[in-house]
Parts: structure tokens; C-alpha cells; sequence
């Protein structure tokens, strides 16, 4: 099986990679388009600010590549976000996968949202053998509205959206290589779809 996590300069690449490593997977970073195309499974990451990541994946042409894939596509906290309409971080278009706004907390919260917290409402082939309310680990300031194509939603102040599904396009909000036995649970059940 061949995976493949999208290396356009923003993020959490070696992590991720280590964590697919420890499940017996070699994952291959690469930005060439053909390669993306060819692959099994995707994995598209993100840590940073949702304006200059979307500007180095229009730079590599990416922004017109990735919702065009048919292989099942895992965004991974920005990654996911940038999957949106739109973010208020740096009034950023995303990429229209995932019909809904990513919005700032308020300042009424400590922001960055930073640490563990449970997910609820599961409904996918992703979270097969992960119980209700499990911990996952969390940092962000941005959050995906609570919307149709929640599969699983956290709680920070409002309720929002922890994962989104939409055809083979999945997001999650939390970091999988960061959350322990039910992270690498989930990138288990990526790997079997």
C-alpha cells in the first residue's frame, strides 16, 4: 500500500510519519503531483496559520489537485481546516471538500485550545473500535462549525466539529499521531478503508 503525506512546508510531517512507522507503514512525503495521484491513501497535514499554507499549496498547484482525488484523503487539523469553505484565520478561501466556516474561539476561552479532549457522536468506519468520549489531543485557536458532515464532535466553549467525512475526503481536527492508542486506532481504520 502505497501512502502518501503531502509535503507543501506546513507542518507536522515527521510525526506523522513515525506514527504510520510504529503501525508497520512506510508513508512517503511528497508534493509531486503524480505521485499524489497514484496513491493509495493520502494524508494532508497542517500546523501553522491557514493564509500561508494556502499560499504555498497554490504555489505547488495543490489547491486544484487535492479535491480532485478519488483515494480516501485524511486532513489532519489544519489540513481539515483548509478542506473548508473558509477561515477566519487570515480570511483564507479553503477548498470547498467540506461545506462549512472554520471560526475563532472567542476570547471568553484560553486560545490555543491545547490538550486532551473527548470526542463524541461517532459515526464512521474511522473511529471502528474507539469508544465514545475518547481523549484525543488537540491545538488550535480555529474550529470547524458543528455541521452535517460532523462525524464526531468535541466541546471547547460551543460544540464543534472534531472529524468531517464527505466521500473519501475525511478531516479531523485533533492530531491521530499525538493521541495515544485511539490515534493510532484511527490511522488503523484510514489504512483499511
Amino acid at each position: 500500500m502505497r501512502i502518501i503525506i503531502i509535503n507543501y512546508g506546513a507542518g507536522n510531517i515527521k510525526s506523522i510519519q513515525f506514527a504510520f512507522k510504529r503501525l508497520g507503514v512506510n508513508a512517503v512525503l511528497s508534493n509531486n503531483v503524480d505521485e499524489i495521484k497514484g496513491a493509495d491513501k493520502v494524508i494532508f497535514p497542517g500546523v501553522g496559520e491557514a493564509s500561508s499554507a494556502m499560499k504555498m499549496l497554490k504555489e505547488s498547484g495543490l489547491d486544484k489537485l487535492i479535491p480532485t482525488l478519488k483515494q480516501p484523503v485524511l486532513g489532519i487539523c489544519l489540513g481539515m481546516q483548509l478542506m473548508c469553505n473558509s477561515s477566519e484565520e487570515g480570511n483564507t478561501k479553503g477548498l470547498g471538500i467540506f461545506n462549512v466556516n472554520v471560526k475563532r474561539f472567542s476570547n471568553a476561552v484560553k486560545v490555543p485550545q491545547m490538550g486532551w479532549n473527548v470526542v463524541s457522536d461517532l459515526k464512521s468506519d474511522l473511529f471502528t473500535g474507539i469508544k465514545e468520549k475518547e481523549f484525543m489531543y488537540l491545538v488550535h485557536s480555529f474550529y470547524a462549525e458543528n455541521c452535517e458532515q460532523a462525524i464526531a464532535i468535541t466541546d471547547y466553549e460551543i460544540d464543534y466539529a472534531a472529524a468531517l467525512q464527505k466521500d473519501n475526503f475525511y478531516g479531523v481536527q485533533f492530531h491521530p499521531e499525538k493521541s495515544s492508542l485511539a490515534g493510532a486506532q484511527l490511522l488503523q481504520n484510514f489504512l483499511n478503508l
